[in-house]
This record gives structure tokens, C-alpha cells and sequence, in this order.
């Protein structure tokens, strides 16, 4: 079971970067948890945070496979990633971009992590079946 970090707590940027890749192979069910946790912001800026995917750790996906919209705030945002349908993916890895505008300091600074947690099978069942009695 993947229960960890994507991105490490209390990771400070002040520019775009990438998480080291971290290895999903060895997870029994493909969809997982990603939350977003961002813990320190100045004004007048945004945090842009795409998911992308490898078969080998080292060619990356041209474009992302998962996005977290644009953010300006602190707080945590949840994002479901299904993997379910790319079996070649072994490694996911995070990529930022950060801007800033406005008066003071042009250089942006956040400081966030991102969690991973594999979604057990059995709470996936449950959800879809409750979806489908509100349909």
C-alpha cells in the first residue's frame, strides 16, 4: 500500500522544479489519493502543480497526466489520480510552477507538500455503488 509523500513536507520553492519520481509499480490498485497541502504563501502569486508519468524513471510524458487547478491560497486540495488505464506507469513524479505580480518582491515563494495514498479497492466499490443509487 503507497502512503507517503509525492512532494516532502515543508518543501519551500521559488521556482519551478520537479519531486523526485517515486515508484507505483508495486501498488495492487492504481488509483490513488493526491492532496495538495500548502502550508505558506506571500500575496500575489499562483502555484501551478501537474502530475506526470513514466514507464522507466528517466523519459517523462510530454504532457501532464493529472493537474491540481491553479492555487493562490494556503490549504488542501484533493485530487483523484486513476492509473487504471496506463498500465506502462511505473513512476509519477510532481512538477511546479510558481508566479508572482504585484508590488514588493518578484520572487514567489510557497511552501507545500503533496501526499500520495493508494485508494483501497473496497472504498472504491462502496463509492461507485453509492454513485450509482444517486443516479
Amino acid at each position: 500500500m503507497i502512503n507517503g509523500f509525492l512532494v516532502p513536507e515543508k518543501t519551500v520553492v521559488n521556482a519551478k522544479g520537479d519531486s523526485p519520481a517515486l515508484d507505483v509499480s508495486s501498488a495492487s490498485n492504481r488509483v490513488f489519493l493526491l492532496t495538495l497541502n500548502i502550508t505558506n504563501i506571500v500575496e500575489q502569486e499562483s502555484l501551478d502543480i501537474s502530475i506526470y508519468s513514466s514507464a522507466d524513471g528517466t523519459a517523462w510524458t510530454p504532457k501532464p497526466i493529472a493537474t491540481f487547478p491553479q492555487k493562490f491560497y494556503c490549504g488542501d486540495h484533493p485530487l483523484l489520480l486513476n492509473l487504471a488505464s496506463h498500465p506502462e506507469v511505473k513512476f509519477v513524479r510532481a512538477h511546479w510552477d510558481v508566479y508572482r505580480w504585484g508590488r514588493g518582491s518578484e520572487t514567489p515563494m510557497f511552501e507545500f507538500n503533496v501526499k500520495i495514498k493508494e485508494v483501497p479497492s473496497d472504498i472504491l466499490k462502496e463509492a461507485q455503488a453509492e454513485a450509482q443509487a444517486l443516479i
